[in-house]
């Protein structure tokens, strides 16, 4: 079991810290600066497509690799759990909509210019959290039923990532919008929503 998550562990590491190199704004204007247009309108597209083929092997060690069941969440709570998930896809789905399918998936940058303004999105659920798709993705991991070693490693891995994965990303923002970002990052929870407010949501 210790070589279990010590391999999973790894492999969430390595895939982490490409991930993050090929997001870091030095890697992408390295890559524009050698390849030109042709980088600078598919950089997204081709971060995507490399992001998710490497995370599917990563996905599957836990059922690949020798595992232990941990716990079963019962009924009437399974149904519970699998709600939450439910809200939590939905999230996923409305934060991708909001931000743009095409946008975030790489395909609308093909037909940009290059040099248009990026803006920042401060509402629908973005009014809550500053890191929605985050936010979903860690209810979606940590509720499932059944957990085991394996998932459990796997969880811890990721969760471990995306809370580093932020702080560079809040770092990149801060660079990119300034003031700004400073003040909605002020005013706005980064993961987990308040449910009281003590001063207003800034709108774009």
């Amino acid at each position: 079991m210790l070589i279990s998550i010590l391999v999973i562990f790894l492999a969430v590491g390595l895939y982490g810290a490409l991930h993050s190199w090929l997001a870091s704004l030095r890697v992408k204007t390295e890559v524009q600066h050698r390849f030109g247009s042709i980088a600078d309108h598919s950089y997204r597209l081709i971060y995507n497509l490399i992001s998710f083929v490497m995370l599917l092997p990563i996905l599957a060690l836990p059922a690949a690799l020798p595992d232990q069941r941990i716990y079963t969440i019962s009924m009437p709570w399974t149904l519970l759990s699998l709600a939450l998930q439910g809200i939590a896809l939905l999230m996923l789905l409305l934060v991708v909509i909001r931000t743009g399918i095409w946008s975030f998936l790489g395909l609308h940058q093909l037909f940009t210019p290059s040099d248009q303004p990026g803006y920042l999105v401060t509402n629908g659920l973005y009014r809550y959290v500053r890191h929605p798709l985050y936010t979903s993705g860690l209810v979606l991991i940590w509720l499932i039923p059944v957990m085991t070693v394996n998932t459990l490693a796997l969880n811890i891995g990721l969760t471990i990532y995306i809370l580093i994965g932020i702080h560079y990303e809040e770092r990149k923002l801060a660079r990119e919008f300034g003031p700004t970002y400073d003040t909605y990052r002020r005013q706005t929870p980064m993961l987990i929503p308040k449910l009281f407010r003590n001063t207003p949501v800034m709108t774009e």
